[in-house]
């Protein structure tokens, strides 16, 4: 009786193992999967977050080769960009406003250039305000004989004023 006793003992012990073995083996499995799914998830947003990026980037004179072939003997970009910037920057000093936001001057604010894009060789779109209003404007930009920098508003649109 005590041999039977044990042997009941050890068949059960050997079948509580085999399934502690599987439940665990199943588990590991299990969490295996789930961080597959995770991390292709993962993977998927990374490249919509590097698309995205790469679609900023797309209208910028700094990454559009033809505009920089376009501009070969301006020297570099960088600096390029930053010329231009600066001259129409320096409309803002104006006591009027910067005259290529197409906004006149609304009571004792005037309408001045806050930050700019340059897109390629050829435009620039621009965010200005008056610290009520905001608006956005196209400009064309010319490099002159004399290395100087003209600009042409294409378009000018001017955010209504909204009502809190």
């Amino acid at each position: 009786m005590k041999k039977s006793l044990f042997l009941y003992l050890f068949i059960i012990a050997v079948l509580m193992n085999v399934f502690t073995y599987k439940y665990f083996a199943s588990k590991g499995s299990d969490e295996v999967k789930a961080l597959k799914i995770e991390n292709k998830k993962l993977q998927d947003s990374t490249l919509v977050m590097f698309n995205k990026s790469i679609d900023d980037v797309a209208f910028t004179l700094e990454h559009n080769d033809r505009a920089q072939n376009y501009l070969e003997g301006q020297g570099e970009i960088a600096a390029f960009s930053e010329k231009v910037k600066q001259a129409l920057l320096a409309y803002n000093d104006d006591p009027e406003g910067n005259k290529y936001v197409d906004q006149g001057k609304m009571g004792e604010q005037k309408f001045i250039i806050n930050k700019m894009k340059i897109i390629n060789h050829r435009w620039i779109i621009a965010d200005y305000s008056n610290g009520e209003l905001w608006g956005e404007v196209l400009i064309k930009y010319f490099v002159n004989e004399d290395q100087s920098i003209s600009f042409e508003t294409i378009e000018s649109y001017l955010y209504p004023k909204q009502l809190n």
